[in-house]
């Protein structure tokens, strides 16, 4: 039974990816993981504010007390007193591909496009076989309109690109006006992945305390809907790879992201929930399923209900509101 799939280019022994968590902080965990069954891994996200304040912070240091003499204008601290979570990060990557064999992909997390792009270099350097770039960006600003907002996504995909050649991914948020339209903007700017969804973690408000506080909900089996839908829409559109995110927990969630034309499920409140051995859970079940639905391989699957293919194209558009508010009981 082959169970390989493409996803950036990357040849994959399956389609079940570990999608950015904690759990890719440990070198233990990345090969239990392997050993398991992980087709690949994403890693936890490098953030741009951790790199414009460790920029700030050399900055500093390196004019602290110039004028204090003549001769301190050629002083440097010792750079092992700076914060060093960027470089750190990238010295991770270079480790992880030491310990695992299979693919890697860095995660950058940014919402303006600057000087932190130069660490997608860095990252490609260390080792790391594709990048996820993880737009984490609330559209909040009433001066900023929807194109706007799309360009911004453009101007750090050509930032990134033009720092590496190793294959891009992009992780969006449902939260586009014409997302179709948008997609396909990806694609021929050179994307060579969309990861659908990114989960935006909403703010609680203590009411003791009358503090808004963050908290993280790991996400359940109902929200899988929503990148279900726009994966069969997008399959036939777009030449880029379609990565699932959100929701996924079972076999079954796997299969249906496959119908509807995704090439990898990413996996993160599973893992984190059930551990490692529910990716050889799954696995199995995968197989068992195919076997007794005579598939020989995952490709045979994959896009035969996306919209162009299915029977009822309508179902994943207007059609499906209609039907679901008549067939509730």
């Amino acid at each position: 039974m082959d169970l390989t799939t493409q996803y950036l280019g990357l040849t994959l022994k399956n389609p079940l990816v570990a999608g950015a968590s904690p759990l890719s902080r440990e070198l233990d965990t990345l090969r239990a993981l392997e050993d398991a069954g992980i087709a690949a891994v994403v890693l936890y996200s490098l953030f741009e504010e951790q790199i414009e304040h460790e920029q700030r912070e050399h900055e500093h240091f390196e004019r602290f007390g110039t004028e204090s003499y003549s001769e301190a204008v050629t002083y440097r601290p010792d750079l092992d007193y700076l914060p060093r979570g960027p470089e750190e990060y990238v010295e991770h990557v270079a480790r992880i591909k030491q310990a695992v064999t299979i693919p890697v992909i860095s995660s950058l997390n940014g919402t303006t496009p600057g000087g932190w792009t130069r660490y997608a270099k860095m990252l490609q350097q260390a080792g790391a076989d594709a990048m996820e770039l993880n737009v984490y960006h609330v559209a909040a600003d009433p001066f900023v309109d929807a194109a706007g907002v799309e360009d911004n996504y453009v101007d750090i995909l050509r930032a990134v690109k033009s720092e590496v050649t190793i294959p891009l991914a992009m992780k969006l948020s449902p939260y586009f006006t014409s997302l179709a339209n948008f997609a396909q903007r990806l694609d021929q700017e050179g994307a060579d992945g969309l990861v659908l969804f990114n989960r935006f973690y909403q703010p609680d408000i203590n009411v003791e305390t009358l503090e808004v506080q963050p908290g993280v909900v790991l996400s359940s089996p109902h929200e899988m809907r929503l990148p279900l839908r726009w994966i069969a829409i997008l399959d036939p559109l777009v030449d880029a790879s379609l990565a699932a995110s959100t929701g996924i927990n079972t076999h079954e969630d796997i299969l249906r992201f496959l119908m509807a034309g995704a090439d990898v499920t990413m996996l993160c409140a599973a893992l984190l929930k059930g551990g490692v051995k529910s990716v050889t859970t799954m696995l199995n079940s995968l197989m068992y399923w195919m076997d007794e639905h005579e598939y020989e391989s995952v490709a045979q699957m994959q896009g035969s209900l996306n919209q162009r293919s299915c029977p009822d194209p309508g179902a994943f558009e207007r059609a499906n509101y209609m039907k679901a508010l008549h067939t509730f009981v």
